[in-house]
């Protein structure tokens, strides 16, 4: 599927792509509402339909992903609920196998995600996948969401790297399509981002289901 020798560098997603999005999703769908309907006197029906409207308000912004916006915008600590339910952060299959499959390779590795450094920081410690990048990127650095196509060129100015020869992974649709303006060649989505979601079909970019298949027989069975 991926012709390595066409490829310097490769971008990976976090959430979503290395780690499943269940966490993710479970948080903002339901835990969160849980928390903050009851501290308004909500059951979780109602906190649903009045929290989930707001979130949705801000998807694809900087603070849609910034724990420090919703913590004011709530009365909550978001990073400390985030620890409560730190057991779910978990990588997808063979996730790791695939970052030192790349690196036996030769090729650079970098860690581009939208996430707060905050919770950042508690993934990378509870998964210890940070050892594996030559970098580590998260969008509130550089003031851009992935989403927008001048991300990619201010992250461009920080590493320097052949947009003509670099891979992106990622399960997010609109920041492909952004990656793609700017002129990153070789696109990858995830086809099932969330284990307890079925996969998604007819995706826009090439897509895989499993790491299994950009891994030689040996590794992908190991």
């Amino acid at each position: 599927m991926i012709d390595w020798e066409a490829i310097d560098t490769v971008l990976f997603d976090m959430d979503g792509t290395l780690l499943d999005l269940h966490y993710d999703n479970y948080f903002w769908h339901e835990y969160l509402p849980e928390k903050w309907g009851a501290r308004q006197g909500m059951d979780l029906i109602a906190a649903k339909a009045e929290l989930l409207p707001r979130l949705q308000q801000r998807k694809g912004t900087l603070s849609w992903y910034c724990l420090d916006y919703w913590s004011t915008e709530l009365g909550l600590d978001i990073l400390e609920l985030k620890r409560d339910l730190d057991h779910l952060i978990q990588l997808r299959p063979q996730a790791e196998a695939l970052l030192r499959h790349v690196g036996d390779l030769g090729k650079r590795r970098i860690m581009v995600t939208n996430s707060h450094q905050k919770l950042l920081e508690v993934k990378l410690a509870r998964t210890g996948i940070g050892v594996h990048f030559d970098a580590v990127i998260s969008a509130h650095e550089l003031g851009l969401p992935k989403e927008d196509t001048a991300f990619w060129g201010e992250l461009y100015a920080r590493l320097v790297f052949d947009s003509a020869r670099t891979l992106l992974l990622d399960d997010n649709q609109d920041v492909l399509r952004a990656a793609a303006r700017y002129g990153i060649r070789h696109l990858l989505a995830i086809q099932q981002p969330d284990s307890k979601a079925p996969p998604r079909v007819a995706l826009e970019f090439p897509s895989v289901g499993s790491f299994a298949a950009l891994l030689p027989a040996g590794v992908a069975q190991a």
